[in-house]
């Protein structure tokens, strides 16, 4: 049996970067970024440029990457404005990184209540952002943010945002427990449904880390369908954190129910160095390693 690929997206530089008490300066993003990709995940995630001067400067002397795609992150265009009417949006895009990123609001009480939009008005952003990203850009991703409660309020709306983005073009979707909140259980029953709709091949999974199950929730997600793993080193990010790829990289690769089925792109050989990247990030954000992990 050929096996299939899981893809390793690693948002350190900006998922964790909004851990309280951490703050990357650019030297701190290009170092990350080198150690990274010398690992050898697939993507990495630079930050959010046009949102502050850090970022914008690391984007400006994006770092030389051997094995690794590099991603920008931002937002899909605001509801009610065209594409040329949004300044933040096309400075985004003008990026020219391997592969961004867009958030995208798929729970309809947010996108009612803090976009402050109709629901066919956001598929509609979403559907805009992606077509143009597209021309711009080989790689073009949608997080779908707060997706499981999303998908437990309005099943069928959540379910409409991710084939928009899908079906403009995007190469991958990801479904966001943002809060961090949804159980491995129902994880597993909701991505299975989110599969006859869209491909695993184009699907990933972002989980937080607030009731402990954001390993579980995204190796349920994997064994769901998707193909696709985001996550932080040393598993930092706000509030409880996210995804440990310290963790998750070799239970893919040693665990039997994982490697007999899928390939990584991180090797055996660099496997022998995740004890060491994850000493050098703590070192950098200054803190103290978990003498138990």
């Amino acid at each position: 049996m050929k096996k299939e690929n899981i893809f390793i997206f690693d948002t350190t530089l900006r998922d964790g970067n909004q851990t309280p008490g951490i703050d990357f300066t650019v030297e701190d993003k290009q170092r990350i970024s080198i150690i990274l990709d010398d690992l050898g995940v697939d993507y990495i995630e630079g930050g959010y440029p046009g949102a502050n001067p850090t970022d914008n400067d690391f984007f400006s002397s994006a770092p030389k990457l051997a094995n690794s795609k590099f991603v920008s992150f931002g937002m899909t265009k605001r509801p009610g404005r065209s594409i040329s009417n949004d300044s933040g949006f096309k400075d985004l895009i003008a990026y020219k990184t391997d592969a961004i990123c867009f958030v995208a609001k798929s729970w309809d009480f947010h996108v009612e209540k803090a976009l402050g939009c109709s629901l066919d008005e956001n598929i509609t952003s979403i559907n805009e952002s992606v077509s143009k990203a597209i021309t711009t850009h080989k790689e073009v991703m949608v997080d779908c943010e707060h997706f499981f409660d999303g998908y437990k309020n309005n099943k069928s709306y959540a379910k409409e945002c991710v084939k928009a983005a899908y079906d403009s073009g995007a190469r991958w979707v990801v479904l966001c427990d943002t809060n961090g909140g949804t159980l491995p259980h129902e994880l597993k029953e909701i991505v299975e449904d989110i599969c006859l709709d869209v491909p695993g091949a184009n699907l990933g999974i972002h989980a937080h880390n607030d009731t402990g199950n954001a390993i579980a929730n995204s190796l349920a997600a994997i064994i769901a369908g998707v193909r696709q793993i985001q996550g932080t080193m040393n598993g930092i990010g706000e509030r409880c954190g996210n995804a440990d790829l310290i963790s998750i990289i070799p239970t893919l690769i040693l665990k039997e129910t994982f490697n007999k089925k899928f390939n990584i792109s991180v090797s055996n050989d660099s496997l022998k160095d995740i004890r060491k990247t994850s000493l050098i990030i703590d070192d950098i954000i200054n803190r103290a390693p978990n003498k138990q992990a």
